[in-house]
């Protein structure tokens, strides 16, 4: 798979495919915060107060996200789900 892909453009059944892909790559580290995408984040994360009213009802319901720039729409990496909170609350990602 070559990556970045365009994360509008990917249909929701090829993502995991993508995020399984930026996690070997990124050698199961999430691309935000490098902590392993198979355990919570790094203390600085989980230390942030996220308004979880600012995001869709079951966005925390997936561990591992794929981060990507909302003006391209290509993806980024694979980030924990609270990385991913925390790039769009407070870093406008």
């Amino acid at each position: 798979m070559e990556l970045p892909v365009n994360y509008n453009d990917t249909p929701f059944s090829e993502r995991r495919a993508v995020r399984e892909e930026y996690a070997r790559i990124q050698e199961g580290k999430c691309s935000h915060c490098g902590a392993q995408l198979d355990g919570a984040p790094t203390a600085e994360i989980l230390s942030k107060r996220i308004n979880t009213r600012l995001f869709p009802e079951n966005f925390f319901k997936w561990p591992v996200h794929l981060h990507h720039d909302h003006d391209t729409g290509m993806t980024i990496g694979a980030v924990h789900s609270t990385c991913n909170a925390v790039l769009w609350q407070y870093h406008g990602e």
